[in-house]
């Protein structure tokens, strides 16, 4: 027994779980008061769990903390017997969590209240809020529970795609709201859900401050020494087939500040017009050197 408890404190700590249910904690209260304070009295119904809970209060009158958690708990319980404890786990403390939250944090609309006239920037901002609740907790490798813990229940059960039903599953809940709430409900689900995903890849990504070029040219030398000496940056060379004329040639990777990258795809266009290159986002650039 006590080699099962020093097991459990060793996996605790490693794992770092109190680290990463504090922030679980902190971004459910945060969600509680989006909830209350835009969501549920906007009437804007984005999907997933709080999104039902606005139609059911709407049809059935039931105060939405009940229902999240009831409709939590029947989830978390489907889980267990289908995708196993320890996925069904790292729900547990949301599905408890955040229906306490949102009745706790009920009586912020006593002290602030959001006009219905603001309601395009009260999207807006909710799904800053969202986005950000939701893409912390992915970061933490936890889960929410809810909806989204139902796709992964299909996904087990029946090999559904989990993208693919919790976009169904979602899109199904804008639907109905749109029917008891109106059109404007619609449009700002959609507002919301699409400032969400961008919120979403910020939190999860970072901000890119990096561009990463690929460089495809007959004036490498030059192009080189531009990188080298100039931009004082660093140049990795890699040996690439043309697939139509099944040639070989090199190609050029470096790494450039975005303030840069205007300036660098013009200088190349000037050291060769017919340079070939690709730059994509890079969100992470550690160690190497400029040579």
């Amino acid at each position: 027994m006590n080699n099962k408890i020093k097991l459990f404190v060793k996996k605790f700590k490693e794992e770092n779980y109190f680290y990463k249910y504090s922030i679980l904690v902190i971004t459910m209260f945060v969600a509680a008061i989006n909830y209350n304070l835009f969501l549920r009295p906007l009437k804007i119904v984005a999907g997933g769990t709080n999104g039902l809970s606005i139609i059911i209060e709407k049809i059935f009158s039931i105060e939405p903390s009940f229902f999240i958690l009831i409709f939590s708990v029947v989830v978390l319980i489907l889980g267990y017997f289908t995708v196993g404890i320890k996925k069904a786990s790292s729900a547990l403390v949301a599905s408890f969590v955040y229906p306490v939250f949102v009745d706790a944090t009920e009586i912020i609309t006593s002290f602030v209240s959001i006009n219905e006239s603001d309601i395009l920037v009260a999207s807006v901002f909710s799904g800053i809020l969202s986005g950000w609740v939701y893409g912390l907790t992915c970061k933490i490798d936890l889960s929410q529970g809810g909806v989204s813990l139902i796709s992964q229940i299909l996904f087990e059960k029946f090999k559904l795609s989990i993208s693919g039903t919790s976009f169904l599953i979602n899109f199904c809940i804008i639907l109905v709201g749109g029917y008891y709430f109106g059109v404007t409900s619609v449009l700002c689900a959609i507002i919301l859900l699409y400032i969400n995903s961008i919120t979403i890849d910020k939190v999860m990504l970072g901000v890119s401050t990096h561009k990463y070029f690929y460089i495809i040219t007959d004036k490498q030398v030059d192009v080189k020494k531009y990188i080298l000496d100039e931009l004082k940056s660093g140049v990795t060379l890699c040996d690439v087939k043309g697939g139509r004329e099944n040639d070989d040639k090199s190609i050029m990777m470096v790494s450039i500040p975005n303030d840069l990258y205007y300036k660098v795809t013009k200088r190349i266009k000037l050291i060769d017009k017919k340079a070939f290159f690709v730059a994509t986002d890079s969100y992470q650039v550690i160690g190497g050197h400029n040579s």
